[in-house]
């Protein structure tokens, strides 16, 4: 698949003519339909972050789903860290003690402990709204693990019609608050941070690293609306074959299109770039 539009950022070629770094730092991805087909990480997606981290590359899944969603997936993955609710935070896995389970990952955040709790009054407060004001719009059904955000099921276990979705956006602009659509959710935040901020912050905390000063040396993974900036920005990203779904709605496209879907698209840019090793 070769798409040329002028009125979008770049061309997304084939992931069969994509050339990987010669020295890549590590691997960005999203998470949900991504790394996960039907709701559930498939074992070749996961073969594949482990073959990464054997490889000495640091793996960070970056995600908008919740903290407490996503802790379960940095204790038992073959991953550096995961960041979670499009930046805000991030969870680290914890080393297993005397060869038991891994510890409970630890969490950081980039709001302090006082603006994330003004930050979360105001949010249910949208999120009421919404659900009084969009015929069919309820809160995902992942919102209690929620601390830095709120979020809209439009495709995980209900079904929004376009016109709906783009109501909930709207409505959550006009409070002030960010939007963005991924794959399953309508997610709303208060804050700088995004995807492309969350990932900046977490190479520079956890590793020491400049993102930006190194660009060309890291892989993006991704499949919707809400990877566009990642898209934008790092010259290697990669969208799995299901992006094919949010292409009309993206000004940024992944400069790689893999041929296989979710999972297995991205193990299958794992081992492209493993075969240049």
């Amino acid at each position: 698949m070769t798409i040329l539009d002028p009125a979008r950022s770049g061309t997304m070629r084939a992931l069969a003519e994509w050339c990987p770094p010669r020295q890549p730092i590590g691997v960005l991805t999203d998470i949900d339909d991504t790394l996960t087909t039907d709701g559930a990480i498939t074992p070749d997606a996961l073969a594949a972050l482990a073959a990464l981290k054997a490889a000495g590359l640091a793996v960070i899944p970056v995600t908008g789903r919740p903290s407490g969603w996503s802790e379960t997936f940095a204790a038992t993955w073959p991953v550096d860290a995961v960041v979670a609710e499009n930046g805000a935070l991030a969870l680290l896995p914890g080393a297993a003690a005397g060869g038991g389970a891994p510890a409970r990952p630890a969490r950081i955040y980039q709001q302090d402990a006082a603006t994330r709790a003004a930050n979360f009054e105001r949010m249910q407060a949208v999120l009421e709204r919404i659900e009084r004001e969009v015929p069919g719009a309820v809160r995902a059904t992942d919102s209690p693990g929620r601390e830095c955000d709120i979020a809209i099921d439009h495709s995980e276990f209900t079904r929004l019609p376009p016109e709906r979705i783009a109501q909930c956006v709207a409505l959550m602009r006009a409070a002030g608050m960010n939007a963005t659509v991924s794959s399953i959710h309508i997610n709303g935040w208060y804050g700088g941070h995004n995807k492309l901020e969350g990932a900046r912050w977490i190479v520079r905390t956890l590793l020491g690293r400049d993102l930006d000063a190194e660009i060309d040396r890291w892989i993006y993974v991704g499949d919707s609306t809400n990877d566009q900036l990642m898209f934008q920005h790092l010259p290697h990203s990669i969208g799995v074959a299901n992006i094919a779904r949010f292409v009309p709605q993206l000004a940024h496209l992944p400069r790689f299109v893999a041929q296989n879907e979710r999972g297995a698209g991205f193990a299958e840019a794992a081992r492209m770039l493993l075969a240049t090793r």
